[in-house]
């Protein structure tokens, strides 16, 4: 049983991938929403999302949820709260937030407010005036969206994007929690044939080889919650055994990426031994206009540069156009590409079997999916 809810924010369009993942995990009472997938908690969940979801972007205490559309509201609905079950005496307690079409509209004056409520809070919970705030801190977030105040507590640290594996990066790479949702809807299988023609530092391939083998991608890392009360170290230790013992590390799953900057070449391969996978990765300096299908099947996921980032338009579509060359239907091999550019089905030259709209950052971004016998040609 539980007594307080989870709530794991996303990037939007990977509502259903995490909560298909949660639900997966053992998850209750799962409610995905806008930006954000909101579960039953409890202490074993708490770290369990934090060390195995590959979509969450970090995962955090739902305090409470409570219209409010003046300070005193704000302030009622914060101090009613049960703060001390997270927070102790000697506990730092920074605030953090953003307000969003509410008449609550000032960040600094909302955050003062709810400093205070929290403080009067555990003044009257443990009998102090003062809270000197030395400890560990337990960061509190607040969203104010029409008029309606959720409130959180996070557990994560660094954003759970932060696997641990990419200290660097080559120029504009691709959020982790993004390349792995690709590999989602792409289905890549756990013994697949795996290709990024556009590898840069290896972040696809780094998750698909990760996803394929069911390697949990926070093992490795630390988290902000790994030293509170709530959830012991047992608990932490407990998982992180769980997690490896799924492991399936002998699935045949092989992963190739190419790239036409060498020095790209290099950091992928060496994010890919940061991450543990490089046995079944390889990387090697190659331009899109060699590619091969080599074999009975493949699956083939890439982020490549695009007018935006890193080539003008012209570059951009001469590139598509290669890439439609290139990329040929066959049953057995699927294609499956992100780009903002709204043109990319005419420049490559056949429409997708499947398309959906996903965020590389700011950027609205297309992810075009061909598979099949998606071979029609586009005027």
């Amino acid at each position: 049983m539980s007594d307080f809810q989870l709530v794991c924010p996303c990037l939007f369009g990977l509502e259903g991938p995490l909560a298909d993942e949660l639900r997966k995990m053992g998850a209750e009472n799962v409610d995905p929403q806008n930006g954000r997938v909101v579960f039953s908690g409890t202490d074993e969940m708490l770290v369990r999302a934090n060390l195995c979801s590959r979509y969450a972007e970090r995962v955090q205490v739902l305090m409470g949820v409570f219209p409010a559309q003046s300070f005193e509201e704000l302030f009622q609905g914060v101090k009613a709260l049960p703060w001390e079950r997270w927070i102790g005496k000697a506990d730092a307690f920074p605030v953090n937030g953003s307000c969003l079409s509410s008449k609550l509209a000032s960040v600094p004056d909302c955050q003062a407010i709810i400093k205070k409520a929290v403080v009067e809070r555990l003044k009257g919970k443990y009998s102090v005036s003062w809270f000197e705030e030395t400890g560990e801190p337990r960061r509190i977030h607040f969203l104010i969206l029409k008029d309606t105040v959720s409130v959180m507590i996070d557990t994560t640290g660094q954003g759970l994007h932060k696997r641990g594996y990419r200290a660097n990066a080559a120029e504009a790479p691709i959020r982790e929690t993004l390349a792995a949702a690709m590999v989602y809807f792409s289905r890549v299988r756990h013994d697949a044939n795996f290709i990024d023609p556009f590898c840069g530092s290896g972040t696809i391939l780094v998750e698909a080889a990760l996803a394929a083998q069911n390697i949990a991608p926070g093992v490795s890392r630390r988290f902000a919650a790994e030293n509170w009360d709530a959830a012991g170290t047992a608990i932490w230790k407990r998982e992180r055994e769980r997690a490896r013992s799924l492991e399936t590390r002998d699935t045949g799953f092989q992963a190739k990426g190419y790239d036409i900057d060498p020095a790209a070449v290099a950091l992928a391969r060496d994010n890919a031994a940061k991450a543990g996978v490089s046995d079944c990765v390889r990387v090697e300096n190659r331009g899109v206009a060699d590619f091969r299908e080599e074999g009975e099947y493949g699956c083939v996921i890439c982020n490549p540069p695009y007018g935006e980032r890193l080539l003008n338009l012209r570059s951009a579509e001469e590139l598509y156009r290669t890439m439609g060359g290139v990329f040929l239907p066959r049953r057995g091999w699927s294609y499956s590409i992100i780009t903002p550019d709204e043109t990319f089905e005419k420049c490559f030259g056949r429409k997708a079997a499947r398309r959906r709209k996903l965020y590389n950052g700011m950027i609205r971004c297309q992810y075009y999916m061909y598979f099949r016998e998606t071979d029609g040609r586009v005027g």
